[in-house]
């Protein structure tokens, strides 16, 4: 005769997290990613009542464990300054908002181009035309 799977109420396990989530994966270091994700209650039982591993949440809860945060809310909106520019195709180069927002420009400001060699020197001219 048969053996009957458990039902949809028996398989329902509460996810571990944190320091419990980090313990179990210890233990079993030598299953595979959806086999972990299934030992560790990250999974969900399908229309034919097989259990399904939820991988997705499982990283998520692994990495939240370790203390990795991937919200976007909490990032700044925009790229990074690079600190580097290059010098595009009509010869000019474009000097970000980024790094204009750090030295606390303002439009209008006006600056005396110095060059060197291989490298370029902008300094601030104040209000009363002096370099500052």
């Amino acid at each position: 005769m048969a053996r009957k799977s458990k039902s949809v109420e028996e398989t329902q396990v509460t996810p571990l997290t944190g320091k419990a989530l980090l313990q179990k994966l210890k233990e079993i270091p030598h299953l595979s990613r959806t086999e972990k994700a299934r030992e560790c209650g990250y999974f969900s039982v399908g229309k034919n009542e097989k259990p399904r591993a939820n991988i997705g949440v499982f990283i998520s809860a692994v990495l939240a464990a370790k203390g990795v945060s991937l919200d976007l809310e909490d990032s700044k909106r925009g790229r990074e300054a690079t600190y580097r520019v290059s010098v595009h195709k009509n010869g000019q180069m474009v000097i970000g908002a980024a790094y204009t927002e750090k030295m606390g420009l303002q439009v209008g400001d006006e600056f005396e181009i110095k060059l060197g060699y291989k490298h370029i020197h902008l300094k601030q001219i104040g209000d009363d035309g002096e370099e500052g």
